[in-house]
């Protein structure tokens, strides 16, 4: 009986992990919903939601609760709670690239040619965590905006970070700014670290970002998950 059970545990564990590793079908067939998911909550990208629910419940913005320089008194309450989403993506994870190729041709088919060159940089120098926003109150987008343009590698180099098991941290290389391209604001960080592979077969790796004492990044990824195309993607 013994015997019996172990044989059904190892033929159990192997269609595990079979199914784990099964090929993703091409991305010019994904759908944006397929490439969107994958941009907001999948093993290379997740979505770091803050709540405000000091204005949830109804209050009048009389003149009397609403002293100048407020929130409250100067642009009116939202009487609800508020979202910030933080959409932190490995931009260097090729499945991210992908799925923001897949976003831009779906509306463009003619700029497929030239994402190509996107999808296919070279990143084995580099880890590059790309984050990104939004809110559907301006009032809270707009001072995160301010503070990602205004925040340089040197203010932020020893507040951000990737980690790994055991404690070992990468220390942020660079900080870009969000430009044009609308990736958002871009962390770089150093692949190789000591002449060999930060970031190890198994665990976890998380990215850790202070900006300021409202706004602090912590996202894990399990890199058991990562593989994509037979390859740890990060």
């Amino acid at each position: 009986m013994r015997k019996s059970v172990l044989v059904l545990i190892a033929i159990s564990n192997l269609f595990l992990l079979v199914s784990a590793q099964k090929k993703m079908k091409p991305w010019t067939e994904w759908s944006e919903k397929d490439a969107q998911k994958i941009l907001d909550d999948s093993p290379w990208a997740r979505t770091q939601v803050e709540t405000d629910t000091s204005e949830m419940f109804f209050s009048p913005t009389t003149q009397g609760n609403s002293g100048a320089g407020t929130t409250r008194g100067t642009q009116g309450a939202t009487n609800q709670a508020t979202n910030v989403n933080f959409h932190i993506r490995l931009l260097s994870a090729k499945p991210v690239r992908l799925a923001l190729a897949r976003t831009i041709t779906a509306k463009q088919p003619d700029m497929a040619a030239s994402m190509k060159a996107f999808v296919d940089r070279d990143f084995s120098e580099f880890i590059v965590v790309a984050v990104s926003w939004d809110s559907t109150d301006q009032r809270y987008s707009g001072p995160a905006m301010q503070l990602f343009n205004s925040a340089n590698t040197g203010l932020l180099k020893n507040k951000t970070f990737l980690e790994v098991k055991g404690g070992q941290r990468n220390f942020l290389g660079q900080y870009l700014a969000p430009q044009s391209d609308g990736l958002g604001a871009k962390f770089i960080f150093p692949r190789m670290v000591d002449e060999k592979a930060f970031v190890p077969a198994d665990g976890e790796l998380r990215f850790w970002s202070e900006f300021s004492a409202n706004i602090k990044l912590n996202m894990r990824f399990k890199l058991s998950e990562m593989t994509y195309e037979g390859k740890l993607e990060y």
